[in-house]
This record gives structure tokens, C-alpha cells and sequence, in this order.
């Protein structure tokens, strides 16, 4: 058995009502709890919330809201891991034979039903604890520089000065869309950053951090365009 865990807390500062708030014509979550529906691959989609008007919505789009998410693991210092840490416990309380669980975050409209696919394949290509989006920077960050305290800049690499682009190393990051991780990674609360977890690769363009209003203006632009697109 496969299980979603969508992790979903209120009280946005930054986007006022974030995790529900409209997205090009419905509640942001709306579109992640969709898509892993649709996908066929979990048994259940849960969210995990603190908040009751957001378990609600996720009830209208087709989640299960089983629980209310404890105070503990609900402020601003909680981490996704001990968020998924719980519901992965929770699910294993209820009986349930799980072999994967995928957190998804709430705020990933650009997830498709394809990218949790490969990525369950990834995670059982191999001993991996965890399969991850990450997609590569724009600029190669091992020539990356800052503004010092004077106004000049200066290197982070500066050995890397007369080094050409195509020479360095691709660096990755995370592209904030889904974890899939065995059980006993969740349990143990294993680092998802680390040696035993795969990146599913994600193209640039189709990820998009939302923390922000200009991020979520963005997003809008983006994903309107790629709907026209596939018209």
C-alpha cells in the first residue's frame, strides 16, 4: 500500500490563507490532492492540517482528514519531516501495510501524475530511503559572488574564476514538490538531503517555489501558459 500525506498547516504570514487560496480557478491544494489521486498510486490521500477550514476544503477536493494535526508540530519551527513523521505513524497505528509514503506539498500545482510515478520507480530502482524533485540552477553556483560589507564583491569559489561553465560540477536543488520515502526513513526521521535518497529530475521551468506574492503572481503566469499550451 501506497499513502499521500499532504501536509497543510494555517496560518501563512507571508500569503494570508496560502494553502487554500485561489489558483487559477480553484484552492491550491486542490490541484496537488488531484493529481495524486489521479496518478492511481496511493490507496489514500491524506492532509495533514491544523487548521479547520483548510480540512474542509481538502474534504471537498477528495482527501481524507482523519486527524487534527497537534499543536506541537503545527507553528512556524515545525519541520516537514516530523509533519510526516506523525501521519506515517498514524497510517501504521490504523493497521495499515504501507511499502511508500509521498509527502506532497500543498503548494506544487506543477506536480504531474507522471513525475510521482517515476518517482515511485526511483525509489525502488534501488536502496534508497527516499526519491526527491530537484532540478539544476540557472547560473553554476560555483561561480556565485556577494556584495561585502563596502559594496565590492567578492568570490564564494574564487578558485573557479577561469573556469568554464560546461567544466563544473551540475549543482541541484530541491524543487519542492514531492518526497517519496519508505515507512522506516519517516519513522527514523532520516535526513532527506543525504546519500541514500535519488533525485527525480524536474525541468527547470515547470518549478516554483510560492513563499511569496511576487512567487505565486509568477506561478499564475506560468501555469497559465503551460494550460495554453496544451489546448
Amino acid at each position: 500500500m501506497n499513502i499521500a500525506i499532504i501536509p497543510a498547516r494555517g496560518g501563512s504570514k507571508r500569503i494570508p490563507g496560502k494553502n487554500i487560496k485561489d489558483f487559477c480557478g480553484k484552492p491550491i491544494i486542490a490541484w496537488s490532492i488531484e493529481v495524486a489521486k489521479a496518478s492511481g498510486l496511493f490507496e489514500h490521500v491524506l492532509v495533514s492540517t491544523d487548521d479547520t477550514e483548510i480540512a474542509e476544503v481538502a474534504k471537498i477536493w477528495g482527501a481524507e482528514v482523519p486527524f487534527i494535526r497537534p499543536a506541537d508540530i503545527a507553528n512556524d519551527h515545525a519541520g516537514t519531516t516530523e509533519v510526516i513523521t506523525h501521519a506515517t505513524e498514524w497510517a501504521l497505528n490504523q493497521g495499515w501495510p504501507m511499502s511508500a509514503v509521498c509527502c506532497i506539498y500543498a503548494t506544487a500545482p506543477f506536480i504531474q501524475t507522471d513525475d510521482l510515478k517515476r518517482g515511485l520507480q526511483a525509489l525502488k530502482s534501488g536502496n534508497w530511503a527516499y526519491a526527491l524533485t530537484a532540478t539544476d540552477y540557472a547560473s553554476p553556483i560555483f561561480r556565485a559572488f556577494q556584495q561585502r560589507s563596502d559594496g565590492g564583491i567578492e568570490m564564494f569559489f574564487p578558485e573557479n574564476f577561469s573556469t568554464r561553465s560546461q567544466d563544473l560540477p551540475v549543482a541541484l536543488h530541491d524543487a519542492g514538490q514531492f518526497y517519496w520515502g519508505r515507512p522506516s526513513a519517516w519513522i527514523e526521521g532520516l535526513r532527506v538531503f543525504d546519500q541514500y535518497s535519488v533525485p527525480v529530475i524536474i525541468p527547470r521551468w515547470r518549478v516554483q517555489d510560492i513563499d511569496t506574492p511576487d512567487d505565486w503572481l509568477r506561478a499564475e503566469v506560468i501555469h497559465k501558459l503551460l494550460e495554453q499550451t496544451k489546448a
